[in-house]
């Protein structure tokens, strides 16, 4: 089925686990809540209420400075178990609408309603009763894009949270499209985000006129699936088997790095980042890999496999700082990228207590 026959929602919860602490505890209700670790250590922030997030606070930010941003943040140990069994409601409710349901983590999932159990023909109706009958079993809210493909859905489903519902038709697609700003596009990070803008790219209007050719010389074959969403076109498929591999995190310096010290700071800052992820995905992993990048381009990966799995911020930061130390030529060769890479994750069908037994936001 071509993609411009497609119908796909975006269901993407609004601030989910704090919503979960304010729906099971009323007196946090209003208030700035962070989901997380003890400012007091090094603890990292896993989600932020609204309410906290309009003193900046973000995830993956260390809970120490989310507490200086907002003193008045109330911090909360996150209940993993909850919210997956919260999760696991709202997904047997996504399983009443259809059977193509592909779920990214606790909080969201694309459904291809195409076709549907309900025989509804519009998307749109689809997407209304599932964020009534989201509010009306679980009590939270849940914000919805609503698309041709799954690139337009989800950024739909972005722009009026929370609570929120956009439509965007396929005659609509080039118009909502071309003022979006290039890392909004999937897969554009930040250093395809510095090339772009380079080029003087800083919209994707700016990328279609640019074309596709030109593209592709200058970012080789990932130009031409970038050239594609500018123009709001996404071939993938909605698919229920899609299972995540792997949660890594890396970062290329703006001066090539000697110092050991500051190469391993910078290694507990991305390991702070997949652990965040792999909290939010809840799926704990089994082997750590490091990536280093040298000053010539020379680029190597080292692994090591873990006794057990993990998703604790601690484990994968040292097992990575072992690997640099002992497997590489840090400290003799400067370093212009590091990066932190989590894989080997636990499956799904593993019994959700063994799921987080480390977590990420000890307060130890």
């Amino acid at each position: 089925m071509s993609g411009r026959n497609r119908k796909i929602i975006h269901v993407d919860m609004d601030a989910f686990f704090t919503s979960v602490e304010q729906r099971d505890h009323p007196h946090l209700r209003g208030r700035p809540v962070v989901v997380g670790g003890s400012p007091k250590s090094r603890g990292v922030v896993a989600a932020a209420s609204y309410e906290a997030r309009r003193f900046g606070i973000r995830s993956a930010m260390a809970s120490s400075q989310a507490a200086r941003l907002c003193p008045g943040a109330i911090f909360v140990t996150p209940n993993f178990d909850r919210y997956v069994e919260v999760s696991h409601q709202i997904r047997e409710i996504f399983a009443t609408v259809t059977s193509l349901v592909e779920p990214l983590s606790l909080d969201e999932a694309y459904l291809d309603v195409t076709e549907n159990f309900l025989s509804e023909p519009l998307a749109r109706n689809i997407a209304r009763y599932l964020k009534q009958r989201i509010r009306e079993e679980t009590g939270l809210t849940a914000s919805a894009g609503v698309g041709p493909n799954k690139f337009i859905a989800k950024v739909a489903s972005d722009f009026r949270k929370p609570d929120g519902l956009v439509v965007i038709p396929p005659e609509k697609v080039l118009d909502f499209v071309e003022k979006l700003p290039v890392e909004k596009l999937w897969g554009v990070g930040p250093a395809t985000t510095a090339r772009l803008h380079e080029l003087g790219l800083r919209k994707a209007g700016d990328i279609r006129n640019f074309g596709q050719e030109a593209l592709v010389r200058t970012l080789g074959s990932s130009g031409e699936f970038l050239y594609g969403l500018s123009i709001g076109e996404d071939s993938r498929e909605v698919d229920p088997s899609s299972d995540p591999k792997s949660c890594g995190s890396e970062t290329t310096f703006e001066t090539d790095i000697l110092s050991i010290s500051e190469l391993t700071e910078t290694i507990r800052s991305l390991s702070e980042h997949v652990a965040a992820e792999l909290g939010k995905i809840g799926r704990p992993a089994k082997s750590v890999t490091l990536k280093v990048r040298y000053d010539d381009f020379t680029t190597i990966t080292r692994s090591q496999t873990l006794k057990r799995h993990t998703d604790q911020e601690e484990t994968i930061a040292r097992t990575a700082s072992e690997l640099l130390l002992r497997k590489t030529e840090a400290g003799q060769r400067p370093i212009r990228l590091l990066g932190v890479a989590a894989s080997g994750l636990l499956s799904p069908d593993e019994p959700i207590q063994l799921w987080f037994e480390i977590s990420p936001f000890s307060d130890d």
